[in-house]
């Protein structure tokens, strides 16, 4: 089936899914979206997107995607009192994709549900953000029936043209995706940490994090984080609940897997201290949905520290 005769659903436009579909329907793919806050989606329909009013209208797609918070939002969306499973009019797509950072234990849950009602289920999470996929250097990485994973992928590589990754079976992507999100906190933290040390020593942010960035333990990460170390704009790609969350994925495997992970263990507390901070003020959650970054000014405020913006016009690096 071409890309011209493929109908593809997609639910979730929050701040990856809706520049995901984007790029979809630039590539001229025929695309149904459906958000909870509909507006959201309604800018779409300049590039050609179909905004449907309920999940049941998606049920006449080939393949549908979704991308959402958490395990529970997706079982909402599909098994819930107005989910696409729960409404459908006719015949269920025969593939469901799935791009959020969810728990093995809820994936394999939603799995067994699925294969129930004839659907194979396909987890591909996706690695970076916004301003990744707006440079075209998202990629991801996939899991679950080869067959359909591999039909899956061409469409999966529109947004995610960096690179798509079969790992296997099952919820494997899964597991791939939760040790990605762990390691983006350590790396933040131990960044925050040696930028401050280097900043209350006497150099400069935007000079220490360009020496970094051009050094070999530079990567796209730390590049596209550096302007606001530089001039704390906590602007979200992540917002530190989330980082929580999947750190607390884990840490569960780990402990499950008897594979000792200490260095998350303390990165985990660091967040924790953050939020926690959040949460003793009275704009608490503007300041828990700014970005997870956010937390160099509570650690520099352990380090005796009062950050300001440098002001400089630093660049991502994407």
């Amino acid at each position: 089936m071409s890309k011209t005769e493929m109908k593809i659903g997609w639910i979730g436009v929050g701040r990856m899914g809706y520049q995901m579909v984007e790029r979809l329907l630039k590539a001229n793919h025929d695309v149904s979206i459906w958000n909870r806050t509909k507006a959201k989606a309604e800018p779409l329909a300049q590039h050609g997107g179909k905004i449907v009013d309920t999940l049941a209208e998606l049920s006449g797609v080939d393949m549908l995607f979704a991308i959402v918070s958490e395990g529970k939002d997706l079982e909402e969306v599909y098994f819930g009192k107005n989910g696409i499973v729960t409404n459908a009019k006719g015949k269920l797509p025969k593939v469901f994709v799935d791009c959020s950072s969810i728990s093995v234990e809820d994936s394999e849950r939603i799995r067994a549900r699925l294969k129930d009602h004839g659907v194979a289920f396909i987890c591909a999470p996706v690695s970076g953000n916004g301003l990744v996929i707006k440079a075209g250097k998202l990629s991801a990485v996939v899991s679950g029936p080869e067959a359909e994973a591999k039909e899956a992928m061409p469409v999966i590589e529109v947004f995610a043209p960096r690179g798509v990754s079969y790992v296997g079976e099952g919820e494997l992507a899964r597991i791939c995706k939760i040790a990605h999100n762990v390691m983006l906190g350590v790396v933040i933290e131990n960044l925050i940490e040696i930028t401050l040390l280097a900043n209350k020593m006497g150099v400069p942010r935007h000079a220490f994090l360009a020496f970094m960035n051009n050094g070999v333990m530079g990567s796209m990460f730390t590049a596209y984080k550096t302007p606001a170390l530089v001039n704390l704009d906590w602007a979200a790609t992540f917002t530190p609940e989330l980082l929580r969350k999947d750190l607390d994925l884990g840490l569960e495997l780990g402990r499950e897997w008897d594979v000792p992970m200490p260095v998350t263990a303390a990165t985990r507390e660091v967040i924790q201290q953050h939020i926690g901070k959040a949460l003793s003020q009275p704009n608490s959650k503007e300041i828990l949905a700014q970005d997870f970054a956010k937390m160099a000014e509570t650690m520099a405020e352990l380090s005796g520290m009062k950050l300001a913006s440098e002001n400089k016009n630093v660049g991502t690096g994407l």
